[in-house]
């Protein structure tokens, strides 16, 4: 199992939204990030920052990401939630959500 946490903004005229939206997200997504061996996954929200936590438990992370971008509904979702969200500008190149390195865990 491999921990991630990724940070991104939410824009403040938006931010009511997005709550609902994840208040009652659509099946066919929580199947698919189900179906993509992601566990545990919450976001949190403070001062216009979102922060996402999340346990992979799979073998092939790229492999899993991958059948997630390339799922209709999926791409769906994305496009409703992307003009809500205000990626960091210190991201790498290719991500939307930044990755953040894990400095220290208790089990």
């Amino acid at each position: 199992m491999k921990r991630f946490g990724q940070i991104i903004g939410v824009k403040p005229e938006h931010f009511e939204s997005y709550k609902k939206y994840h208040a009652a997200v659509w099946p066919e997504i929580l199947e698919m990030i189900s179906k993509c061996n992601i566990r545990n996954y919450s976001i949190f929200h403070k001062d216009g920052m979102l922060f996402a936590y999340m346990e992979y438990t799979g073998n092939d992370f790229e492999g899993d990401m991958a059948r997630m971008a390339a799922d209709p509904k999926t791409q769906e979702w994305w496009s409703v939630m992307k003009p809500m969200q205000s990626p960091v500008e210190k991201r790498k190149s290719g991500e939307w959500w930044a990755d953040m390195e894990e400095v220290f865990h208790l089990d």
